[in-house]
């Protein structure tokens, strides 16, 4: 079964929004600007990734 473009436009429209709040949730965090540079950086360079570890990691 394949997905057709607008479905994929809409899952990478939920994707970019999820990261976007872990972005923001680590840059409201108690975290050093230092670590919260770090997690952007994977949150952004690794999306996929980035997202899992810091969901198991990060800042909370």
């Amino acid at each position: 079964m394949e997905l057709g473009p607008q479905a994929g436009g809409i899952i990478g429209l939920i994707w970019l929004i999820i990261i976007i709040w872990a972005v923001i949730r680590t840059a409201q965090s108690s975290a050093t600007p230092l670590v919260k540079a770090i997690w952007i950086v994977v949150l952004l360079a690794l999306p996929l990734l980035g997202l899992v570890l810091w969901v198991i990691f990060g800042p909370k």
